[in-house]
């Protein structure tokens, strides 16, 4: 076994990221609060398809 080059390492390395789908999170409208360490944000999806993060 030889070792690994830095593009197999890195794939070797490579953790899954958990995916949510927003129309999910928004639960089919433009809009959903998110928490994290007691602060709210806005998740908004705007009417270009694009996605707001505002505190």
């Amino acid at each position: 076994m030889g070792t690994l080059s830095p593009i197999e390492t890195a794939k070797a390395t490579t953790v899954t990221l958990p995916a949510y789908d927003a129309a999910d999170l928004t639960k089919g409208g433009d809009q959903a609060h998110i928490v994290l360490n007691d602060q709210t944000y806005v998740l908004r999806i705007t009417r270009a398809g694009k996605l707001i993060l505002t505190k």
